[in-house]
């Protein structure tokens, strides 16, 4: 299945694998256009959107029944994409605000927060969804579904769910206007850090530093 025939006005609109990948492919375009940097002041409530969209498809397929491919082993899907200038291209525009603290499981008890980016994690998500596209666009719609439905319990909803909450708390804290706390000398390649430390990291930086950059508005 070519790109061309992508969304052809053949396919049933109604069909779960159409609708699903009509989600993901319009998330890779999004974030790949906000990424081009041509509108930076909608930037984050653009990419809040985008990904509370994309989350609308995993909770789809992870209340679906387990999807089995029709194949014991997984076709090749070709070269993976280079994310890279993705990546850099997102951390840019998000700076001062991508690196952010987050709960990996909030099922294990007592366990301390670690640093993470928002450019990392939509990359992350990216590099997941483009897999499964590639199957798709090959005309493997049940490999597609199986790889989607697979990594987003494994990897891309979790990823996704924490850059949410991410981007939502970033919103809130302007539209609130309410301070941050700026994670100074924070990044992701440190230990795991309790709230103390956290603490102790923390500076303090106003919502209306980020406001005008980021596109968003505080409350007067």
């Amino acid at each position: 299945m070519s790109d061309a025939t992508l969304h052809a006005t053949g396919q049933n609109p109604d069909d779960f694998a159409v609708q699903i990948a009509d989600q993901i492919e319009s998330f890779l375009v999004a974030v790949t256009e906000v990424a081009k940097g041509d509108e930076p002041d909608s930037a984050v409530p653009f990419l809040l959107l985008e990904v509370s969209q994309l989350l609308l498809a995993g909770g789809r397929l992870g209340a679906h029944e387990d999807i089995v491919p029709d194949e014991r082993y997984e076709p090749d899907p070709g070269p993976e994409q280079d994310v890279d200038e993705l990546r850099e291209r997102l951390a840019a525009m998000l700076d001062p605000v991508d690196v952010y603290s987050e709960v990996f499981d909030p099922y294990e008890p007592r366990k301390a927060p670690v640093p993470a980016r928002i450019s990392d994690d939509l990359v992350d998500v990216m590099a997941d969804l483009r897999h499964g596209m590639a199957h798709y666009r090959a005309g493997r719609t049940t490999e597609a579904l199986w790889w989607w439905q697979f990594s987003y319990f494994s990897n891309w909803g979790s990823t996704a769910s924490a850059t949410l909450r991410a981007l939502q708390s970033l919103v809130a804290h302007v539209r609130l206007n309410q301070p941050l706390a700026e994670l100074d000398g924070l990044d992701t390649d440190q230990e795991l850090m309790g709230d103390e430390t956290l603490e102790f990291e923390a500076g303090q930086v106003m919502a209306q530093e980020i406001a005008g950059p980021l596109g968003l508005r505080k409350v007067t």
